[in-house]
């Protein structure tokens, strides 16, 4: 009879070295394989703090991505469970956020619009392919394999993605980030695989004129336009961009899931396939410019709520409408997440207390920022070493007391909502 194989531990197989993102729950560290020197990045899970259902969110995660193995999406390629922790080692991606390397590109057209929503269309295809739905396509989840020009789209973070067999619908829960959630989530209707396409129209609308086709200030009313499918194409702006790109925006934004085109569809929709032909090669530079204020306007309210919580004066949770609210201990006031902030919603964070934990996203996306920043869902380190600071009308990042720096700041208005006490802040 032959004896038990050993079991394998982490340390017999990987070597680890400087620490790349930290989370309540899990740290992200480089490591190094020991038979053939190539480098990975290590989620290291710390699964005494999970719950039940925690750890089961986490086996999901670890299941869907051993099956996913394509040039766009970063692969899982060991998942190492030892007594207190949990060890999933990805692919080391270098080149950071898809969107932060358009904004420092010399050259941008809707030809290379195309071919960015390409990449990222191919990822859903082959997540779609294996019955895998992501649930939280986003800016912050699509990230460049390396800093080389012309590197590959890579999509990441599958801690909110689902196994759907077929063309299933049901009602797999809230989940998703606001911004980006589609009409049938939001009404609460049984849905699947179309939820990931819809994303896909905001984030190419994006990328054509780099601002989202759903805002508002209020969360109501951004849900109520979404639902509907309020959006347009305002000049000037959208003059310039072809009829083709429109067409296949409008394809992806249709509300009614099943008249939505698909992800094949989409790949040979004609803007796609036929962009040398199709696409318009003119560059975008006022597309990079608004680009760069929706960048920065994202990673500032993030890198205020992350301060917030980090600092242990403010508690989180969240309100019956499933918003996250950060508490100011001792006062009372409250900061709202924005309605287009990167936070990551689901119903089972919903219904629990989020200061007794779950599983942490705050590093599931394993990334190595140009220049030594590390750019992470909510594990946001500002450039500058000032503190920030929040005052009855605005948060500012650095020494200024007044709003009129905005590089540094960022307008709160207070809230009006009825239903809201006087003293709450929402950042829009």
């Amino acid at each position: 009879m032959a004896a038990p194989a050993a079991c394998t531990r982490f340390s017999d197989n990987y070597d680890l070295k400087e620490e790349l993102g930290k989370g309540a729950f899990s740290v992200v560290r480089r490591c190094v394989q020991k038979s053939t020197g190539l480098e990975f990045a290590a989620k290291i899970i710390n699964t005494k703090k999970l719950s039940a259902r925690d750890f089961q969110k986490l086996e999901r995660e670890a299941r869907i991505c051993r099956k996913l193995q394509h040039p766009n999406i970063v692969r899982l390629h060991d998942s190492i469970q030892e007594e207190h922790f949990h060890y999933l080692v990805f692919d080391l991606v270098t080149g950071g956020e898809l969107f932060e390397d358009i904004v420092a590109r010399e050259f941008y057209s809707e030809a290379d619009a195309s071919h960015c929503i390409q990449q990222i269309l191919e990822s859903v295809h082959h997540c779609h392919s294996n019955g895998v739905v992501h649930r939280d396509l986003k800016p912050e989840n699509l990230l460049l394999a390396s800093k080389a020009k012309g590197a590959a789209v890579k999509l990441a973070d599958f801690g909110l993605a689902i196994e759907v067999p077929g063309e299933q619908q049901a009602w797999f829960g809230f989940a998703g980030t606001p911004g980006y959630l589609s009409p049938e989530v939001l009404k609460k209707e049984p849905y699947g695989k179309p939820v990931d396409i819809w994303a896909c129209g905001v984030i190419l609308y994006i990328l054509l004129v780099g601002y989202p086709p759903f805002w508002d200030e209020d969360q109501h009313r951004l849900y109520a336009q979404i639902k509907i499918g309020a959006y347009d194409y305002p000049s000037p702006e959208w003059d310039t961009v072809t009829a083709e790109a429109k067409s296949l925006i409008n394809e992806m934004l249709t509300v009614n899931p099943s008249k939505r085109i698909t992800a094949s569809e989409a790949l040979k929709h004609p803007w796609i396939c036929q962009r040398e032909r199709v696409a318009s090669m003119v560059h975008r530079q006022e597309t990079v410019d608004c680009l760069k204020k929706f960048n920065a306007r994202r990673k500032l309210k993030g890198a205020i709520l992350t301060t917030m919580l980090a600092t242990r004066n403010f508690s989180s949770k969240y309100d019956a409408h499933g918003r996250s609210i950060i508490t100011k201990k001792g006062d009372g006031s409250q900061v709202k997440e924005s309605t287009d902030s990167s936070t990551t919603l689901e119903d089972d964070d919903i219904k629990e207390d989020k200061v007794k934990g779950g599983v942490d996203r705050s590093s599931t996306v394993i990334a190595k920022e140009p220049e030594g920043l590390l750019l992470k869902q909510q594990t946001i380190i500002c450039k500058r070493e000032s503190p920030l600071k929040l005052n009855t009308n605005y948060v500012s990042c650095g020494d200024s007391d007044s709003s009129e720096d905005p590089e540094n700041s960022l307008y709160i208005p207070l809230t009006g909502d009825s239903d809201e006490a006087d003293g709450k802040l929402t950042i829009l």
